[in-house]
């Protein structure tokens, strides 16, 4: 099995010669123990788990015991199981502890953030991690958030891989999940199919207790077919049988857990008739392509879900490209009751970046038509992209570049 570097290495090397306690969180198994057990090679640190038994029990019942027992500098692995830690960790920064001293790892990511920011404010570097990015698996890992802007879109080129439609679905139906891409399971549906288990087992059963285990999973492959789409709750309930108020606490937990995540409608006061409704996306195409029971990549080109999850596919990696910079971006879609929409939103240093998003190797310019559209708000526009699945980049005007996906 080949590791796989990741992005972030660097990044967190920079934050823990800043800060005493790091904490990395994001969904179950997209690499971040083994990341974190790469970069401690050769050095002091040593790692506890605290999946294993012994270990989460004296740390719920005596952290300070813990903490003396297993001494800084500490990686700490799925430290969500015992909450009590955070208060002893405080107090360890606060009579000096070294920058570096506690790496914590957790894939109940708003659980964790809660425990940080009431226990840890100001004194932990919160840090998200997702599976790998294109630059990762298909360049050198090296590329920075997407801006479009020629220079910068001119050096993506030089670090990342090219590839054609047909390629490109191969992408996505594989998806990111390091312990497949890097050979150690070759199974992809096996290794899937583990893998729900696997969450529905630990982070949905400590989250609901008593859980319908089987309708749980029917919910989770009833939300994968409505990736890229507007959040419609109530149809979603349907098809399992729950009511609208279980369907809402489960895409909780889906979200607690960084399964799914949002784009939220952007709208600001001069923008008034924008529609309220999130869209809903996977952290993971290959899971969501798997969950929806697409055999092949052909068949998922082919398939009725096809543009939606290219939708998905591009939007996670826009997302990527900035948590791998350990930065947040803010990101929304448009859509107004005048039939105005715009898929993605990206609002950076004081600009609007509108893009649209399609499953087309010479898309038309009537796409960008509905950008004008933010001239009327109070942020100004900047430069926008139709991303598409040509092979080179090009562009209608100054203001409207046409990007590759796979350039992002």
């Amino acid at each position: 099995m080949a590791y796989i570097h990741r992005t972030l290495e660097q990044k967190i090397m920079d934050i823990s010669r800043d800060y005493s306690c790091l904490l990395l969180i994001g969904p179950r198994q997209v690499g971040k123990t083994t990341m974190l057990e790469h970069l401690m090679k050769g050095s002091a640190r040593r790692k506890v788990t605290l999946d294993d038994a012994e270990n989460r029990r004296l740390a719920q019942s005596d952290p300070a015991l813990f903490l003396e027992m297993h001494p800084a500098p500490v990686l700490i692995d799925e430290v969500q199981y015992a909450p009590q830690l955070f208060s002893y960790i405080k107090i360890s920064v606060d009579n000096g502890a070294a920058p570096g001293s506690y790496w914590l790892t957790g894939s109940q990511a708003f659980q964790l953030m809660e425990l940080a920011q009431e226990s840890l404010a100001g004194r932990t570097a919160i840090v998200h991690m997702s599976a790998l990015s294109q630059s990762e698996l298909y360049g050198d890992g090296t590329t920075e958030p997407l801006s479009i802007n020629p220079e910068k879109l001119n050096h993506r080129k030089e670090h990342l891989s090219s590839c054609n439609s047909v390629e490109m679905f191969e992408r996505i139906w594989s998806g990111g999940m390091p312990a497949h891409r890097s050979g150690r399971y070759t199974d992809r549906d096996v290794f899937y199919s583990s893998y729900i288990q696997t969450y529905i087992n630990r982070d949905v059963s400590d989250m609901i207790p008593g859980v319908d285990k089987l309708l749980f999973a029917d919910f989770i492959r009833a939300a994968a077919c409505r990736v890229g789409q507007l959040l419609n709750t109530h149809d979603i309930a349907q098809d399992v049988g729950v009511s609208d108020d279980t369907a809402k606490r489960w895409l909780q937990v889906l979200e607690k857990s960084e399964v799914i995540f949002y784009l939220r409608p952007y709208s600001n006061n001069l923008l008034k008739r924008t529609v309220r409704t999130p869209k809903m996306y996977f952290f993971d195409t290959g899971l969501a392509a798997y969950l929806t029971k697409y055999s092949s990549p052909e068949i998922l080109m082919n398939g009725a879900i096809n543009g939606a999850i290219l939708e998905n596919y591009t939007v996670a990696e826009i997302r990527k490209t900035w948590l791998n910079s350990a930065r947040e971006c803010l990101m929304h879609y448009y859509r107004d009751r005048d039939t105005n929409e715009i898929d993605m939103v990206i609002e950076a240093d004081g600009e609007l970046h509108p893009l649209e998003i399609r499953k087309s190797t010479n898309p038309g310019t009537e796409l960008a038509s509905a950008f004008k559209v933010l001239d009327k708000g109070s942020v100004p526009r900047g430069t926008g992209a139709i991303l598409c699945l040509r092979e080179e980049m090009s562009a209608i005007d100054r203001n409207t570049f046409i990007l590759p996906i796979w350039m992002i």
